[in-house]
C-alpha cells in the first residue's frame, strides 16, 4: 500500500467510499423537509445544473468504463484521456452539480452554504482514499498524471493528448440506478411544493 492510502483522511475515506451511494440522499433530507421557497425559476437553474451534474458523469463513465463507479483493486487500466484530461474526478463534479441542483429547487437557500461544505469535506476524504489506491497499483504512472491534471477545477490539457475509446451505450446503461434517483427525488420535491401550496392556501383561508 501507498503512504497515502493508509494515511487517517484516507481511512476515513475508504468507509465514506464504501457508503457513497446513500450519503447524498440523506443529506438532501433536509432540503426536502425544510420549509423554501420553491418557484419555476428555482427548478430551471436546478435542472439545468442536474442535467450538466449528469452530462459530465456520463463523459466519465463513457471513457472510463463502469471501472470508475467501483474503483478497485481490479482497475486493470488508468484512464487519462477525455475528461479525465481535464480534471482527475469528473464524477464527483457532476455528483456535486446535480445535488446542488436539487437543493436549488428545494428553495432552501440557506442551506446552500452547508452543502457546499458537506459535500467538499466528503470528497476530499473519498478522493484521498482513492489516490491512494491507484498511486499503489499504477506508481510513478499515476502519480505524474496526478501532477498534471487538476483534482477539482477543470483545466485544458496541454501537449497532444491519448485517444482512447468512448462507451456510451454502457454510460447509459450504467447510469440507470442514478436516473431513477434523479426521477425519486425530483417526484418528492414536486410533492412537497404542492403541500406548500396546499398549505399557504390553508392557513390563507383560515385567517379569514
Amino acid at each position: 500500500m501507498s503512504e497515502t492510502e493508509v494515511s487517517p483522511p484516507a481511512r476515513i475515506g475508504a468507509v465514506l467510499f464504501r457508503h457513497r451511494g446513500w450519503l447524498p440522499i440523506l443529506f438532501l433530507g433536509i432540503p426536502l423537509v425544510a420549509p423554501g421557497t420553491m418557484s419555476p425559476f428555482r427548478w430551471e437553474v436546478g435542472l439545468v445544473l442536474i442535467a450538466l451534474g449528469e452530462l459530465v458523469r456520463l463523459a466519465g463513465v463513457a471513457a472510463a468504463g463502469t471501472v470508475t463507479r467501483r474503483r478497485s483493486r481490479n482497475v486493470q487500466r488508468l484512464v487519462t484521456y477525455g475528461i479525465f484530461a481535464w480534471v482527475r474526478n469528473p464524477l464527483y463534479i457532476g455528483n456535486f452539480l446535480a445535488w446542488m441542483g436539487f437543493v436549488t429547487i428545494s428553495g432552501v437557500l440557506w442551506f446552500l452554504p452547508f452543502a457546499v461544505l458537506l459535500f467538499a469535506l466528503e470528497y476530499e476524504l473519498i478522493v484521498r482514499y482513492e489516490e491512494g489506491v491507484l498511486e499503489s497499483i499504477f506508481g510513478r504512472e499515476y502519480l505524474d498524471y496526478k501532477t498534471c491534471t487538476p483534482r477539482w477545477i477543470p483545466r485544458p490539457p496541454k501537449g497532444e493528448q491519448e485517444k482512447g475509446e468512448y462507451h456510451w451505450g454502457e454510460a447509459l446503461r450504467s447510469e440507470i440506478s442514478t436516473f431513477l434517483q434523479y426521477i425519486v427525488l425530483l417526484l418528492a420535491f414536486w410533492i412537497k411544493s404542492k403541500v406548500y401550496v396546499q398549505a399557504g392556501a390553508t392557513g390563507f383561508i383560515r385567517s379569514f
